[in-house]
């Protein structure tokens, strides 16, 4: 069985962050908060803002984008094909990543459900 690395596509551009934002579709708990977007691509991707009032030092920032891109990267088969933004609200590390992650993970979820057809 071989193994393969899925690419994470990311928002890069300054104009794709706008007007994820411009749509004002979000979601947000205490770690996170997460602006969605739909696409024409066929596939999810994603954005991360982590400002210095949420970590000063870069390698917290770092750590904390590391751990949303992840995620992402394990999860994005099932996001559809949506623009997400992911705005960190509160630092993590070691510690606390698992609670951190799960957070994220139940934002992404009422997203979905959200976001779903409804089946009348």
């Amino acid at each position: 069985m071989a193994f393969r690395f899925r690419r994470v596509h990311r928002l890069l551009k300054t104009d794709d962050f706008s007007s994820v934002f411009s749509l004002r579709q979000v979601r947000s708990n205490p770690f996170f908060q997460v602006y969605v977007r739909p696409n024409d691509l066929g596939h999810a991707r994603v954005g991360l803002v982590v400002g210095k009032k949420v970590a000063k030092r870069a390698n917290r920032r770092n750590y904390i984008k590391r751990s949303v891109r992840e995620w992402f990267r394990l999860h994005q088969h099932e996001l559809g094909s949506n623009d997400y933004v992911v705005r960190a609200r509160l630092p993590f590390i070691r510690n606390n990543r698992h609670e951190a992650v799960e957070a994220l993970a139940s934002l992404f979820a009422k997203l979905l459900r959200c976001r779903a057809p409804s089946s009348s």
